[in-house]
């Protein structure tokens, strides 16, 4: 969505003085509403209300539709039922990573892609050639809220008690259900960025601000917070997820930031999947980890134009960084040398800055949050 091209829900932001950042170009978020690190404590304790609204939306309609979206992904979507979500990768010819996905089915020829880039429309066009499909940026026309934290089913079933009396008990991880709020659709997924069990749902972008509102309400006395991307950005990197604009900035693979698995290799006809099929058995020379970086540091910044070939043995390439509210210490994910990637590694981040290697995620190390059950 374009800069000056406002949204209700950025209108809504804007009307209240909440502070914006630019996630992608033309592409803002709400920054912080309060303290960043207050935001982030309470999506642990309680939950985090957040605008996912920067994310690209495109439908994908027609008796083709499976085809194309096997052309632009790694995965084999052929046993994706109906109200499920799938993680997946769209690759370049190289095999290096474009960006990361997420892809819902609605029927057996209709679904939702959502990616954080809206430039990753220019690698799906194409694609489309000679196939009986249709395309469709919904990126204006809709908004994404998301409600993560240990409360926030209860806060999303007290919102709609009143709009959806046929609220399932628990949505399935990886699904989602269509509901109404107020008269207008609404997908409601499970599914977090945050490392808490979360929730994303997607709404007409005329809807959103009274959603928010109604969100807030429900969750005034179970401790919800109105969160920004600040929040959310370390959110994230105790919980291990990558992010487009950081560790998807370099040429990497699969492979070096651990997601081989989201990688189909008997999917002939996704871009890419010939490159990684002949390095498959081959052991990658850099890997994505978590750093626990020496307290003396001062601020750290990844570069942009950084080389990943130049991570040799000993060294490291930062990605993010953040002071981790949590560990109350600094961390960050980057790229060690593949022998390095043991945790407790010392490597060295640049002159008279070194960090540990350590495990993956460093919140909540067994991943049992985000899938646990009410």
């Amino acid at each position: 969505m374009s800069a000056t091209a406002f949204s209700p829900l950025e209108r809504y932001f804007a009307r209240r003085g909440v502070s914006r950042i630019e996630v992608t170009h033309g592409i803002a978020t709400p920054k912080l509403f309060t303290d960043p690190a207050a935001e982030h404590m309470a999506t642990r304790r309680a939950a985090g209300l957040f605008d996912f609204s920067f994310m690209t939306c495109i439908g994908i309609e027609g008796r083709d539709s499976l085809a194309l979206l096997h052309r632009l992904q790694t995965r084999n979507l052929a046993s994706l039922q109906d109200q499920r979500l799938a993680y997946s990768l769209l690759l370049r010819e190289n095999g290096t990573v474009i960006n990361d996905v997420t892809i819902w089915r609605i029927a057996a020829d209709r679904y939702l892609l959502f990616t954080g880039r809206h430039d990753d429309l220019q690698h799906l066009a194409p694609l489309a050639d000679g196939l009986a499909v249709s395309i469709d940026d919904r990126s204006r026309e809709q908004s994404v809220l998301a409600v993560q934290g240990k409360q926030a089913w209860a806060i999303i079933k007290r919102c709609f008690s009143a709009h959806a009396p046929g609220l399932p008990q628990q949505l399935p991880y990886y699904g989602f259900v269509a509901l109404t709020f107020d008269g207008n659709a609404c997908l409601l997924a499970r599914i977090g960025y945050s490392g808490e069990t979360g929730y994303e749902l997607v709404i007409a972008a005329d809807a959103a601000p009274g959603l928010w509102d109604a969100l807030l309400r429900a969750g005034a006395d179970r401790g919800i917070a109105e969160c920004g991307f600040s929040a959310i950005d370390t959110l994230r990197i105790e919980a291990g997820h990558i992010l487009f604009a950081r560790e998807l900035a370099l040429p990497v693979t699969p492979f070096e930031i651990g997601l081989a698995r989201l990688v189909d290799f008997y999917n002939a006809e996704c871009a890419g999947i010939a490159a990684l099929r002949r390095t498959r058995w081959q052991a990658p020379a850099r890997a994505l980890a978590g750093l626990m970086i020496d307290e003396r540091a001062a601020e750290l910044t990844r570069r942009a134009d950084a080389d990943l070939s130049a991570v040799a043995k000993g060294s490291a390439l930062l990605t993010s960084v953040c002071l981790s509210p949590v560990l109350r210490r600094r961390i960050g994910l980057g790229f060690v040398a593949a022998t390095d990637r043991r945790p407790g590694t010392r490597v060295r981040l640049e002159p008279g800055v070194s960090a540990r290697v350590a495990r993956l995620p460093f919140y909540d190390p067994g991943r049992f949050l985000a899938r646990r059950t009410r």
